[in-house]
């Protein structure tokens, strides 16, 4: 969530942001603007009205005294009026709040100086590129024949058992799954973070704190009776964990790194890119949280995006690094880099992590604030995340890249000790 006062300083500025990232329009800032305007004048108006009922309350008890009755009469008239007319007002005050407040949530946030201007993901630029796209002298397959071939996963009876896009991983394949998530969290724990296991599903206000509440609903598998969500990712319980928290300046930053599975219902995916483990309903992924002073955000940000990458070139697998346009960053960023793997047998890129700074957007919707040493004052804090990394597309990545005209699939060495073997068989 934007400062309301950076929103009339800058009107300008944020409706620009909203037409770069194709989010609402500007009239969604008018409205917004009009609403602070009403609630600012009631807030102006209910303030007399206190003054002048508690004037006339105070009337009273000296008119009494002194023997003048009539007049205290009247005093005590114009008292139970001032105080109607309080109750009114303070009634459309706290309607006016809750709709400034509803209409705040609408609004993203600003993109940062260094984001390029696009209209669409063809605007992304590429960043980086690391690692040289395997050839065969023979026909590569695509990771689902040989999840097929190595028994490694079972999508028919995944169907049936849930629906598209919840397989069973079997045999060699739910080890790779257990290899890659020991091997990441090892590697996030080298690098300083803090392991967690978080819950798998959150509450409203949770859901709320880090984005995902009013703008991505339709993502979300909802348990309505209990009022909670699954969470599509763990970056929405690990933000949350410091809600309404004041950090010391001298305990930040803080790193958490955290294994869940994550659950997205991915509305509207069809098509040749959601076969195989390309799009799944629920899939595991490692998540990599920062909370850091404003000053030290676009460091943390470098540092998380090469954290991941170091995965990457450790399991030997070609990739490049996007810095996303306006249009394909979404409702929250600030900043936000995409990293994507080369899939061999299908020669196309997939996604397998997100970077993001978010600056103090989801920590002002949280209350996730810190005192800087000699002052009294809290600030905002900076939040940003990354996958460390999301495990479909890179198992497929995998198998496509590294399988052998023998049929078996080498592993990368980093790999082999958590596999507990050189190869798939």
């Amino acid at each position: 969530m934007l400062d309301l006062q950076f929103i009339r300083d800058n009107a300008d500025r944020v409706r620009s942001a909203m037409s770069h990232k194709g989010i609402g329009t500007g009239s969604m800032v008018d409205d917004l603007l009009q609403a602070d305007e009403t609630r600012r004048t009631l807030i102006a108006q209910t303030q007399e009205t206190q003054t002048r009922s508690n004037t006339a309350a105070k009337a009273i008890g000296a008119l009494m005294k002194e023997g003048r009755k009539e007049e205290a009469q009247r005093a005590i008239a114009e008292s139970s009026k001032l105080k109607a007319e309080l109750k009114v007002l303070e009634e459309a005050q706290r309607e006016a709040q809750e709709r400034v407040d509803r209409l705040l949530l609408d609004i993203p946030n600003v993109p940062h100086g260094s984001v390029p201007v696009g209209s669409s993901p063809a605007d992304n630029e590429v960043a980086h590129e690391w690692g040289t796209h395997p050839t065969f002298s023979f026909v590569a397959k695509p990771h689902w024949d040989l999840l097929e071939t190595h028994r490694m996963a079972d999508f028919d009876r995944g169907s049936k058992v849930t629906g598209a896009g919840f397989p069973f991983y079997m045999g060699a394949g739910a080890r790779l799954q257990r290899a890659l998530i020991n091997f990441f969290l090892d590697e996030a724990v080298a690098a300083g973070y803090l392991e967690i296991q978080p819950p798998l599903v959150v509450n409203e206000d949770s859901a709320r704190g880090t984005g995902q509440l009013p703008d991505k609903e339709d993502l979300m598998y909802e348990a309505k009776r209990d009022g909670l969500f699954l969470i599509p990712t763990a970056e929405v319980p690990v933000t949350n964990l410091h809600r309404d928290e004041i950090f010391d300046a001298s305990d930040l930053p803080r790193r958490y790194c955290g294994y869940t599975p994550c659950f997205r219902r991915e509305a509207g995916s069809y098509g040749k890119d959601v076969r195989g483990l390309n799009r799944l309903h629920q899939f595991d992924k490692i998540e990599l949280v920062h909370f850091v002073v404003p000053e030290d955000s676009y460091r943390a940000l470098e540092e998380l995006r090469e954290h991941a990458e170091s995965l990457l070139r450790k399991l030997e697998l070609p990739y490049r690094r996007l810095l996303m346009c306006t249009a394909d960053m979404g409702f929250t960023q600030a900043k936000k880099y995409d990293l994507e793997v080369w899939s061999a047998a299908q020669e196309r890129w997939l996604e397998v992590s997100s970077i993001s700074n978010f600056e103090s957007f989801q920590a002002r919707r949280m209350l996730i604030r810190y005192r800087p040493e000699g002052e009294r004052k809290p600030k905002l804090v900076h939040t940003l995340n990354g996958s460390g990394l999301a495990l479909p597309r890179i198992v497929a990545a995998l198998l496509e890249n590294h399988q052998q005209e023998d049929g078996t699939i080498a592993l990368p060495a980093a790999l082999q000790p958590y596999f507990g073997a050189k190869r798939i068989d």
